[in-house]
């Protein structure tokens, strides 16, 4: 006996019209279409659903794309939107090293007196400097330089 079901997709009559629309428009991203059809092909409201293999096989994708689409469905509690568009990413893969903060005192160290010994700050200076102040992180030159230029400072 087959396991039943963990991820059962049925969609009112609005979401199939929506679906058919996307698949039939041609005027959205592939992804887009692909997931709309896997949708058509999983929805159970007129009667039980073929396979995930057979699915896969009808729509041009792998089983595992079946099932993921059918998780995301109910994860989604059935927004349609949800699971054929293109999730946001919440943050970036690597966070950001200048914060408003190193920002700041990258600024403030820029305004302030040079070193005895150097008549101004240069960009190579203002790194080794950086490097020694507490609660900076290591900064290149030219990451110093673009903070500068957003701020609107110049070192001339």
């Amino acid at each position: 006996m087959p396991r039943p079901k963990e991820h059962v997709v049925t969609l009112t009559a609005a979401d199939r019209a929506r679906l058919t629309k996307v698949v039939t428009s041609g005027r959205h991203p592939a992804r887009m279409i692909t997931r709309a059809r896997t949708l058509l092909e999983l929805d159970e409201a007129n009667g039980p659903a073929s396979g995930r293999a057979v699915v896969a096989d009808r729509v041009g994708v792998s089983e595992a794309t079946v099932y993921l689409v059918a998780k995301r469905y109910t994860e989604c509690a059935g927004d349609v939107e949800a699971v054929i568009a293109r999730r946001k990413r919440a943050e970036p893969p690597v966070p950001a090293k200048v914060t408003g903060d190193v920002e700041a005192r990258v600024i403030a160290l820029a305004c302030s007196k040079p070193p005895p010994g150097y008549e101004r700050w240069s960009l190579r200076l203002l790194e080794k400097h950086v490097v020694l102040t507490e609660g900076i992180p290591d900064l290149d030159h030219s990451t110093i330089g673009r903070v500068l230029k957003r701020g609107r400072l110049s070192l001339t």
